[in-house]
């Protein structure tokens, strides 16, 4: 459990996205971590207090005035690793901005000593307004982490403009994030590709390969379980974004080299896990070629080698994968060489249990200090946890 021995306090205010943070409490609590709710009076005329005791086997807190609790507020805000907020309505954060503690929550807010995460929810107008971007701008300057809103339907209909809660699988990743322990990834920026691309041959037809993006995914969430700050370029595939994520989604191989180049810069490390096709038409149709013209013969042409053609940003790691089906420790030390690459992975395409569209994967790990760790079947998961480990010291 990834916050086992931590301790939130999760402020809940009175806004419509109390719902959310039924299930947010559910999952910071199946996730080890020890969840104190305090609610203000809004709150409570949304969700009833018994719900979250339910949810996280602890009593919840909704009054200053509990007889024999006159220092429960105090003694609160003392020992968590984290104070969230979610919903954070606007009165929420204007009360807090003004520095009144006027009810627990709040009292909680000034009194104390760990790190707050807010997750703002309101209506967009109400977000937009002047008073609660001053709000906002001053809670930051005090220290205060941010998650949304985002974009979406919001009580009284759809909107497209932020005021949306995140949703809590996404704050709970940010918890992880800012909880993780210190470590050589916390903080760092960190590129991961993933899945297939596509090459059009017209309108409605293209050249791929069954890549899921699994392994890519799989390396995204590590990094973001060890603290890092991980923008994903992704093919196109069916997975759901890892939380916490920066995702941007490609279709070309074309488009995955700008992409990558475009967000590299200032990173601290690229695993390249995307599994690019190696050719295009030379010549797409621009329209769909009916099946009646008979037999098609197709003229290819090499897309980019996208590693090598790279700007590299100074002390970043990059690690290479070779997916092969023959000879495959010959290619990837040949690939491992000439690509300049700090480490590449190397798997058969023909191994059971491993390769395209399957959960688990066997791989060899090879750096270029010559170093060599041929790894049993394991989940892709896992195998991410080892390829983190094998280049961690080579973080500048």
């Amino acid at each position: 459990m990834r916050l086992a021995g931590r301790h939130v306090v999760l402020g809940v205010s009175g806004g419509i996205a109390c719902y959310k943070s039924c299930t947010l409490a559910r999952r910071l609590t199946e996730d080890g971590a020890r969840v104190d709710v305090v609610m203000t009076a809004a709150a409570a005329e949304f969700v009833r207090p018994l719900t979250f005791e339910a949810l996280t086997g602890r009593r919840v807190v909704t009054s200053l005035w509990e007889p024999g609790r006159a220092l429960a507020h105090i003694e609160l805000a003392k020992h968590p690793d984290l104070v969230v907020v979610a919903p954070a309505t606007a009165q929420l954060l204007a009360r807090a901005a003004q520095g009144l503690a006027d009810d627990f929550l709040t009292s909680v807010l000034v009194a104390r000593s760990a790190p707050i995460l807010a997750a703002p929810a309101m209506n967009d107008a109400m977000y937009a307004h002047p008073a609660t971007q001053t709000n906002l701008r001053t809670l930051r300057e005090r220290g205060w982490h941010l998650v949304g809103p985002e974009i979406g339907a919001l009580a009284e209909g759809p909107s497209e403009r932020p005021g949306r809660m995140s949703e809590p699988e996404t704050i709970l990743a940010e918890v992880r994030r800012l909880l993780a322990p210190a470590g050589p990834w916390r903080g760092r920026h960190v590129v991961v590709t993933a899945g297939p691309t596509r090459e059009h041959l017209d309108p409605v037809r293209v050249i791929t390969n069954p890549s899921s993006g699994r392994m890519g995914f799989a390396l995204a969430e590590a990094a973001l379980d060890r603290g890092a700050t991980v923008t994903l370029v992704t093919g196109p595939t069916d997975l759901p974004p890892p939380a916490g994520a920066t995702v941007v989604r490609i279709e070309s191989t074309e488009d995955l080299k700008r992409e990558v180049q475009r967000v590299l810069s200032g990173a601290s490390a690229l695993f390249m896990a995307a599994a690019p096709a190696d050719f295009r038409p030379a010549a797409a149709a621009r329209t769909k070629r009916p099946r009646a013209k008979g037999a098609l013969t197709l003229a290819l042409a090499p897309t980019p080698d996208v590693l090598a053609s790279l700007k590299r940003p100074a002390g970043c790691v990059m690690v290479g994968f070779a997916l092969e089906t023959g000879d495959g420790l010959k290619h990837a030390e040949r690939k491992l060489k000439e690509k300049k690459l700090d480490a590449i992975v190397l798997n058969d395409a023909l191994e059971p249990g491993a390769g395209f569209e399957v959960s688990t994967n066997k791989v060899t790990i090879l750096t270029r200090d010559g170093e060599r760790a041929a790894l049993p079947l394991l989940s892709k998961r896992e195998v991410a946890e080892r390829i983190l480990d094998a280049v961690t010291s080579r973080l500048s």
